[in-house]
């Protein structure tokens, strides 16, 4: 396992931010990781709350998250999650969850547990893509550009990681090209996972704010090391439909169907080496050009 100060394999340090200390009863504390953007991954935050409402069930599985971003978090403070239990039905519990970092409240989610059950089923067909093993890696196309990253960011940009990225027609962000808004990547964690399912969970909901508004770039040759390019995660949600393996292949193909009044509108789908569909997400971002360095929303 790893260290405070970072020491470790990145999937340990991942499922080490995902341990989350107990203060009270519905009250959880959680560290942070910087993965280059100088704030709180959006991921993160939605991967924490997520395991803290878990935390409050017992006996039923996460079918959905919506969450909220309201403010950059601050990478350097620890942020307490506040589980509000607003139901326990026969079927269904429903959890609301503060993300707070000194006294302002950051993310806001409500996600929803459901008995297991049986009913009818169907799923929509996965794109035929080539399989994982014949695409390189994301990590090691980064560290082929390293030179053109900004000395600044570039050990954090080249960093180990916790999921493998592999996309199936890499762009380069530097010099994107207009193309339409697609994307097919496969990803899975770097390592075996433990068996818990809410785990699993969590870290789907973690990879799954990774590139999921780039889409919506595609579009209009832009990228987010472009410095006019100023974007932030307004929204996300996941449905989780079957039980997966986040530790296996996942296939995530997302599309970007509207741009307008400067936010971007996503959506993905997800789906286990065999075509299953595991679930789904969607997602609102924020997406303005300017002169000016990026700043707050």
């Amino acid at each position: 396992m790893s260290d405070e100060n970072g020491a470790g394999q990145p999937l340990d340090l991942l499922l080490r931010l995902l341990d989350l200390e107990r203060l009270e009863l519905n009250l959880f504390r959680g560290q942070n990781r910087d993965i280059g953007s100088g704030r709180v991954f959006g991921g993160q935050v939605l991967a924490q709350a997520l395991v803290a409402a878990g935390r409050t069930v017992e006996g039923r599985q996460a079918h959905s998250l919506h969450g909220y971003f309201m403010l950059p978090g601050d990478v350097s403070t620890p942020i307490v999650y506040q589980v509000d239990r607003i139901r326990d039905g026969r079927s269904f519990t429903t959890r609301r969850v503060l993300a707070i970092q000194e006294g302002r409240e950051i993310c806001s989610m409500l996600c929803s547990f459901h008995v297991e059950e049986q009913g009818i089923e169907h799923g929509a067909a996965m794109p035929h893509v080539p399989p994982p093993e014949e695409l390189p890696r994301e990590l090691d196309l980064v560290r082929a550009m390293a030179e053109r990253i900004p000395e600044s960011v570039r050990d954090v940009y080249t960093q180990d990681r916790p999921i493998d990225f592999r996309p199936v027609a890499p762009v380069d962000p530097f010099a994107p090209r207009v193309q339409p808004p697609l994307k097919h990547v496969w990803f899975r964690a770097e390592g075996t996972m433990p068996d818990e399912p809410i785990l699993h969970q969590a870290v789907l909901a973690y990879a799954s704010d990774y590139g999921l508004l780039g889409t919506a770039l595609l579009p209009h040759g832009l990228s987010f090391l472009m410095r006019r390019v100023q974007a932030a995660s307004l929204d996300h949600a996941v449905w989780f439909h079957r039980p997966f393996r986040v530790d296996d292949w996942l296939l995530y193909a997302t599309d970007a169907p509207a741009t307008a009044g400067a936010r971007g509108f996503t959506r993905g789908s997800l789906f286990t080496r065999d075509g299953t569909m595991a679930a789904s997400t969607a997602q609102e971002g924020l997406l303005r050009l300017t002169t000016k360095p990026a700043g707050g929303t």
